[in-house]
């Protein structure tokens, strides 16, 4: 494992990813999506940018929503991750089972409490919870759907004795889609 990792935290694309929010994720070692991908391009769009991808399902991907040519990537995506980074490990959940915004970060903490930090998505709000551990991470939106402010992205700099988290919220303009038409 190298001494130093820089991860890219994105979630709730829902089939949009900010051309933004790639170029900010662009030479991450990882990128992590908190689920609510919304389609296989999103994904291949963030292998662009260069590292290795990992991806959780959301409470919005389902087969319904999803190209009937993605339905074998879909059916792949785990309900969680665990990732060993330098200096301890990140858990990725959507975070849609871990109840309502008063009690989510608590029950985060207490499921995983091993973890280094969880990042979660679902709710849309760029978090940065530092407070106890493990830090609890919500990216925000990095689409169009309920970004609350713009577009917005994460970036976590792992070390073996120090991580560092970097938050990117970019102006509510020139967002792009990505992925096939539905029609």
């Amino acid at each position: 494992m190298m001494n130093r990792v820089r991860v890219g935290l994105v979630a709730d694309s829902h089939g949009y990813l900010d051309r933004r929010i790639a170029a900010r994720v662009r030479d991450c070692d990882l990128v992590v999506h908190a689920g609510d991908i919304g389609s296989a391009a999103v994904l291949e769009a963030l292998a662009a940018c260069g590292g290795q991808v990992f991806a959780v399902r959301g409470n919005n991907d389902d087969y319904g929503r999803w190209d009937e040519s993605d339905h074998q990537l879909l059916a792949a995506l785990p309900e969680e991750a665990h990732i060993e980074l330098p200096g301890g490990h990140l858990v990725v959940v959507h975070g849609h089972r871990a109840g309502g915004p008063a009690q989510r970060h608590t029950r985060l903490r207490n499921r995983y409490s091993d973890a280094r930090a969880v990042v979660y998505g679902h709710s849309h709000r760029l978090v940065c919870d530092r407070s106890a551990r493990p830090w609890v991470l919500n990216p925000g939106a990095c689409g169009r759907a309920r970004t609350y402010g713009g577009p917005s992205c994460l970036v976590l700099d792992a070390g073996e004795s120090r991580w560092r988290v970097m938050e990117y919220r970019e102006p509510l303009q020139a967002n792009v889609r990505v992925g096939r038409a539905r029609s």
